[in-house]
């Protein structure tokens, strides 16, 4: 999964986003390349405010650093997941923006963080290397905690909403090309430029599935991350890799293109934590995690990741007023 969303429009006021959060919790829905600075790192722990309650369960427990990846939804995720642990006790830290799948991972890997926010699909393509999309929702949980257990780690319980990458065109643009699915673009050829994250490019929840199941053959264009929409509307690149979740996509200024035949797999968010760590925090760390995760609609996180990106206000805050708004905190 590669995410890019930074673009920003004017602000609207925050109480007016927190009441669109609340109504959105009551929906349902089926299912760089480089190491984080410690500035960024100093940031992201600041700007979530995870200041350890002077009771609860988390009281005595050892601290605990919370990862996440280089994107607005990551940022909102890891900030949710760290307020309410601290709400309960817990002393934590985060350690925010530190990249993509593979390099979190790694961070994982090496102690650097004891959990991250993760997609369940691009755990398994991305991390494990896993080539043949899983055919549902709970196949893809299912093998992703699987792995994750091989390795000393296992996977919390997954949330209602899905976000997957997705290709996205201007409107005009799709129409005027017949682009209705991903198969649409092998007729383009060379002549089709798509924007993507430079691991979109070796990925097979990218190019790579995009050739084998489809037959696409596109000019790829690196992007940096906030450019996607900004290259769509300019006519730097006709298509991009976009996420279901991006907040640009409810404008109706952009068409996303079907993906029949699930390349890009299921993608719903679990986080990924240490079983050693997660058998030290006692039961109420898991237990205040997948509450949050059982909130986490399409509607809910759609509306957060507007308010953030788009509508400029910081993400602590944002996920604090929707933990507020569902008795959390």
């Amino acid at each position: 999964m590669i995410r890019r969303n930074r673009n920003r429009a004017p602000a609207v006021a925050l109480a007016a986003i927190t009441a669109a959060v609340l109504a959105a919790c009551g929906s349902s829905s089926s299912s760089s390349s480089s190491a984080t600075t410690s500035t960024n790192t100093a940031t992201a722990a600041s700007s979530a405010n995870p200041t350890a309650a002077a009771t609860g369960p988390g009281v005595g427990k050892p601290a605990v650093t919370i990862g996440d990846k280089n994107f607005t939804e990551e940022y909102i995720l890891g900030s949710l997941y760290a307020q309410a642990l601290a709400a309960k006790g817990y002393k934590v830290a985060v350690k925010g923006n530190i990249g993509s799948s593979e390099i979190t991972y790694k961070a994982l890997q090496s102690g650097q963080i004891d959990m991250y926010p993760e997609y369940t699909g691009t755990l398994l393509t991305a991390v494990a290397g896993v080539t043949t999309p899983p055919h549902s929702a709970q196949q893809a949980y299912s093998e992703a905690k699987a792995f994750a257990e091989k390795h000393g780690f296992t996977l919390l319980d997954q949330t209602p909403f899905f976000d997957s990458d997705a290709l996205g065109a201007l409107k005009a643009y799709a129409q005027a090309h017949a682009l209705t699915t991903d198969a649409d673009l092998k007729k383009l050829g060379k002549s089709v430029k798509l924007g993507g994250a430079p691991e979109f490019a070796t990925r097979y929840e990218g190019l790579v599935g995009l050739k084998k199941a489809y037959g696409d053959n596109p000019t790829f264009v690196p992007l940096a991350i906030g450019l996607t929409y900004k290259a769509l509307d300019t006519g730097q690149v006709q298509v991009s890799d976009v996420f279901t979740t991006d907040p640009q996509l409810t404008t109706g200024k952009y068409v996303v293109l079907v993906d029949p035949k699930k390349i890009f797999g299921f993608q719903n968010v679990a986080p990924i934590v240490s079983q050693k760590v997660l058998a030290a925090e006692g039961p109420a760390f898991a237990q205040t995690i997948n509450k949050v995760s059982g909130l986490l609609t399409i509607p809910a996180i759609q509306k957060m990741n507007a308010a953030d990106a788009l509508d400029q206000q910081p993400y602590a805050a944002v996920a604090r007023q929707f933990l507020q708004a569902n008795g959390l905190l």
